[in-house]
């Protein structure tokens, strides 16, 4: 089975200018949407809670975010996982406990009409609350007092008398997980759950920098690596091209992210990665294709030697990325959530990937061999005016 028959004589470089100002146009457009409005970061790099949750009975993502809702919860998310009938899903709420700016001064109010209590000190980050009490105070009566502020209580601590006089306490905020549950029991009548919480999954804020940080990184770092192998194993000319192909590519996928407001996390990052991989691939498949026939047709312009070794790798290129896409589309099919997302942002990137190839790669290596003939040309020039005259 051949899917080209004859060999095609298509003139790809011949419409590398318009190609692109069309792609400049594009990563301009992403590169200031992302300063502007940035990416939804999941729960990974922003931080928060994640709670897997399967129902008992049929019902379906908008009944779930409907009961979150009349709950109390209405920055939830609700995604579907797995088969419909097994009625599961992904609950992602911001934050790790219960204890927040607004909360924890409600609950600093209500500590204060306990009555002689000195001093309080909320700490946001581990959802804790610390005071000092003049007269000693029952963990109930405390409990009690944030509790009714619509905060959860974990634990209450009595840490005993100090040295310098007053009762010291602790008060330990619920966490996300059990806001989510409470707000779930919504509307359920002999007040039994009719659901089961399968997982529950906390990211801290400070841990979802860090992983966001390393992740930015591992994608800089593989660049880096590619682009020192591309430079070893070709000359300068061809290196900045694959550069170029790279980074156009990353921001076309990150524009889908960007667009679509589909979670950027983790997995996310993956894609990126799987994507920097195979735009390199098949960019050096052209290359090599392009040094062989730099070498059979000498003497003609690069940009046709280009153009015949772009003909001669298509068929190449389009089975690659055509078994690849339709993998994806299974995905793209079967898949839910972030499985997805991922399908849907490597198949941007395929594409993409196999443009740049041939129309940011490509047309850089014939820009620096052109000014590289220009410099030299320049150079011959300048030899000639200083030879001296024979008289």
């Amino acid at each position: 089975m051949q899917i080209l028959k004859n060999k095609t004589n298509i003139d790809f470089i011949g419409k590398r200018k318009p190609a692109i100002f069309i792609s400049t146009v594009v990563n301009l457009v992403i590169l200031v949407g992302i300063a502007v409005w940035g990416f939804n970061f999941g729960v990974d790099f922003a931080g928060g809670t994640v709670v897997e949750v399967k129902f008992n009975k049929d019902i379906s993502a908008a009944d779930v975010r409907k009961r979150a809702e009349s709950g109390g919860l209405h920055d939830v998310s609700v995604q579907s996982i797995g088969a419909a009938e097994e009625n599961s899903f992904l609950l992602r709420l911001g934050g790790v406990t219960q204890l927040t700016e607004e909360s924890a001064v409600k609950a600093k109010e209500a500590i204060q009409g306990l009555g002689s209590v000195k001093s309080i000190y909320p700490d946001l980050a581990n959802g804790i609350i610390n005071f000092r009490s003049e007269q000693p105070l029952t963990a109930e009566q405390v409990r009690e007092a944030v509790e009714g502020t619509g905060t959860g209580v974990e634990e209450v601590r009595e840490l005993g008398q100090a040295q310098s006089g007053g009762f010291d306490y602790q008060v330990v905020a619920s966490g996300m997980a059990d806001r989510i549950r409470g707000a779930l029991m919504t509307g359920v009548q002999d007040g039994q759950p009719d659901f089961e919480m399968r997982r529950v999954e906390y990211v801290g804020p400070q841990v979802g920098k860090q992983l966001r940080n390393r992740g930015v990184a591992a994608l800089l770092y593989a660049m880096v690596a590619i682009l020192i192998y591309v430079a070893f194993r070709f000359d300068f000319k061809f290196g900045p091209g694959a550069l170029l192909a790279m980074l156009h590519d990353v921001v076309m996928v990150a524009g889908f992210y960007l667009f679509s407001r589909a979670e950027f996390n983790l997995t996310a990052i993956a894609a990126l990665l799987t994507i920097v991989g195979y735009s390199v691939n098949d960019t050096i498949v052209i290359y090599d294709r392009i040094r062989e026939d730099m070498a059979k047709f000498k003497g003609k312009p690069l940009a046709e030697v280009i153009n015949i070794a772009i003909n001669d790798t298509l068929v190449r290129t389009i089975l690659t990325s055509g078994t690849t896409a339709l993998s994806l589309i299974g995905l793209l099919i079967f898949g839910v959530g972030e499985i997805r997302d991922f399908a849907w942002a490597m198949l941007v990137g395929i594409l993409v990937g196999t443009y740049s190839s041939v129309y940011i790669a490509s047309p850089l290596t014939i820009w620096l061999d052109e000014r590289a003939a220009a410099r030299e040309a320049r150079q011959k020039g300048s030899g000639v005016k200083q030879q001296p005259k024979v008289a």
